[in-house]
C-alpha cells in the first residue's frame, strides 16, 4: 500500500536538491534557494494530477483537515457529521475548531450512511464530512443531494484514498474542499504532511494564509506582509515536499501494483462463498489499497483473527471492530471527552452525548469485517501463498463453526 515500500533514487534526488540549498522553509530566501521551490511544484502537480483548481499544502492531514474547516468559516456553534469509522485525526480536527462532532453510522461501504446523515441533521449541522476509508469511497451522489437540498458544506477527508475516483473525479475535489494525508503510511507519502484542496479561490487564499500565520503572501518580502486575520503554523517543509514530489510522479505505478494484487487476492478469496465484500460505489475507482471483507458473525470473524494470528498471517489484516485508533467502540477518551484545554461545559456535554450514541448498525458491519492491506512489494507467488493461506483459515474455522465451506 505506502509508497514508502518503493523508495527509490527519484526521491533521494528530490530531497538532495533542496539540501543544496539548504533553504528548508517553503517560503522566502528566494536568491540562496536558486530557483528550487518544491512545496510550489507540488502543488501544482497535485492540482494537475487530481483535476483541483487550488492546492495549499500543509503539515499532515489532520492540519489540512483544521485548515480546511477554518476556511469554509466551520467554528463554535457548528455541528460537523462525520462517519464512526474513521481515523481520530477526524474528530480532533472538528474539535480544533471549536465545532462539535456529530458521529453516525456506516453502512456495508465502511463509509458513512447517507440516511443516518440525513436523521443526523439539525439546525447548527454546518458540514458533512464523509471518510472514504481504506481506499475507497462514500455514496457521493446521495452526499451531494442531502447537502445541496440542506444548504450545508461538504468536505471530503480523503486521506485514506489518494488516487481513489467517484465517477471520474478524483476524490477530494468533488466536495466544497477535500483534504489528504501524506503521512509515512498512505499511498504517497511525504514522511509527514497534507493538502487541503478546493475549487473555490477564496477559500483556498484562506487556507494559503491560516497555515502561515495568517500571512496574506502578496508582496516580495515576507516580513511586509499583511496579516488579515489569525492564522497559525501549518506549514510543510521544503524537504516533506521533494518526497511528495517524487512520490506523486511515481502515483500511476502504485496503482497498478495495487489493483493488479488487490484483484487476484480477491479472486483467491472469492473461492469461499461464506465470504462477501464491501460494497464500493463506483467499483472502477477503487485506489485498491485495502481489500475489506466480511465473515457471517463476529465470533466465526473473531476466530479467523485469532487463527490467523496463531499462524502468524495476521500482519497486514486489520480486525477494525477491536481497532483503537478507526472505531468509534474504542474512543474511551472521545466518549469521557478528556482533554488537556478544558472545554466550554456544554461542549463537553454535547461530545459526550454524541460519543456516547448507540452504534448498533455499525457494530454489526465492523464486526464482521476485516482489511487486508495491499502490498506493492508482493509478487505474484506471494499474493497466491498470502490468499491460500487466509482461505484455509477461513475454511477451518467455518468447519469448526459446522457451517459448509
Amino acid at each position: 500500500m505506502p509508497g514508502y515500500e518503493l523508495w527509490s533514487d527519484q526521491e533521494r534526488k528530490e530531497v538532495n536538491d533542496v539540501l543544496e540549498t539548504g533553504i528548508l522553509m517553503r517560503y522566502g530566501f528566494d536568491g540562496p534557494r536558486k530557483g528550487i521551490w518544491k512545496s510550489r511544484e507540488l502543488e501544482e502537480a497535485i492540482c494537475k494530477t487530481f483535476g483541483a483548481k487550488h492546492a495549499q499544502l500543509t503539515s499532515s492531514g489532520t492540519s489540512a483537515l483544521t485548515t480546511a474547516m477554518s476556511a469554509l468559516g466551520i467554528g463554535f456553534g457548528d455541528e460537523v457529521i462525520t462517519p464512526s469509522f474513521t481515523f481520530v485525526a477526524s474528530f480532533e480536527a472538528i474539535l480544533s475548531v471549536g465545532a462539535i462532532p456529530v458521529i453516525v453510522d456506516v453502512d456495508d461501504t465502511l463509509t458513512m450512511n447517507p440516511e443516518a446523515v440525513i436523521n443526523a441533521i439539525t439546525p447548527k449541522t454546518k458540514a458533512v464530512m464523509p471518510v472514504h476509508m481504506c481506499g475507497s469511497m462514500a455514496d457521493m451522489d446521495a452526499l451531494i443531494t442531502i447537502c445541496k437540498e440542506n444548504d450545508l458544506v461538504l468536505l471530503e477527508d480523503a486521506c485514506q484514498s489518494i488516487g481513489a475516483t467517484y465517477k471520474g473525479r478524483a476524490l477530494g475535489t468533488i466536495g466544497d474542499a477535500g483534504t489528504f494525508s501524506f503521512d509515512f503510511v498512505k499511498t504517497m507519502t511525504c514522511a509527514e504532511g497534507g493538502v487541503a484542496m478546493t475549487n473555490n479561490e477564496e477559500v483556498y487564499t484562506k487556507c494559503d494564509g491560516y497555515t502561515d500565520h495568517g500571512h496574506d503572501h502578496k508582496g516580495a518580502d515576507r516580513g511586509a506582509d499583511l496579516h488579515p486575520f489569525i492564522g497559525y503554523n501549518y506549514r510543510i517543509s521544503e524537504l516533506h515536499a521533494a518526497v511528495g514530489l517524487a512520490q506523486i510522479k511515481r502515483l500511476p505505478e502504485f496503482l497498478a501494483i495495487q489493483k493488479k494484487n488487490h484483484a487476484l487476492l480477491k479472486s483467491i478469496l472469492e473461492q469461499v462463498p461464506e465470504v462477501s465484500f464491501r460494497r464500493i460505489p463506483d467499483p472502477g475507482g477503487d485506489s485498491c489499497t485495502f481489500i475489506s471483507w466480511f465473515l457471517p458473525a463476529e465470533e466465526i470473524t473473531r476466530a479467523v483473527v485469532n487463527e490467523m494470528n496463531e499462524q502468524g498471517i495476521l500482519p497486514g489484516n486489520f480486525y477494525w471492530f477491536d481497532n483503537n485508533w478507526h472505531y468509534i467502540r474504542k474512543w474511551d477518551h472521545l466518549k469521557n471527552s478528556v482533554t488537556l484545554n478544558a472545554l466550554h461545559p456544554d461542549s463537553k456535554r454535547q461530545v459526550m452525548e454524541q460519543a456516547g450514541k448507540d452504534f448498533t448498525a455499525s457494530d454489526a458491519i465492523m464486526s464482521r469485517c476485516i482489511s487486508t492491506s495491499i502490498s506493492l512489494l508482493w509478487t505474484e507467488d506471494q499474493v497466491r501463498e498470502k490468499g491460500e493461506k487466509m482461505v484455509a483459515v477461513i475454511r477451518k474455522v467455518l468447519s469448526a463453526a459446522a457451517i459448509p465451506a
